[in-house]
């Protein structure tokens, strides 16, 4: 028995998915604020995190731990669009469900500060 969806396969399938990727990314981009910021902090974060790295495991470890944020935020903003697509009446789950993804973005940013204290502030006492 195929586990396989009938449909697209092969290099038609990866260029499909590669377009309802790029709709999502312009899609958060342009309904999220949080995302917008995010990209742009992106421009000077992970050309600082290359350059202050001295290994290559250090320049991964920084520059990782910061797109972690942008990539949750956007799971966040999906969760927020399905909860918001049920109905705008309240309801205690769906603010949980809501109040659960900020918690993980607000995870993500802490690991990100976390990461680049842990791996700067050696360099930084012992090279003053």
């Amino acid at each position: 028995m195929s586990a396989n969806k009938p449909g697209n396969t092969g290099i038609t399938r990866l260029i499909k998915a590669f377009g309802y990727s790029m709709r999502g990314f312009a899609s958060c981009f342009k309904s999220e604020a949080a995302f917008r910021q995010e990209v742009a902090a992106s421009l000077l974060i992970v050309p600082l995190g290359l350059w202050l790295g001295q290994t290559g495991m250090e320049r991964a470890m920084l520059v990782a731990s910061w797109l972690l944020v942008p990539i949750v935020e956007m799971l966040n903003s999906a969760i927020e669009a399905v909860v918001d697509r049920i109905g705008p009446e309240h309801h205690e789950l769906s603010g949980q469900a809501k109040d659960i993804g900020s918690a993980a973005v607000f995870l993500a940013i802490a690991l990100f500060l976390l990461v680049w204290a842990l791996v700067l502030f050696p360099h930084l006492v012992n090279n003053p």
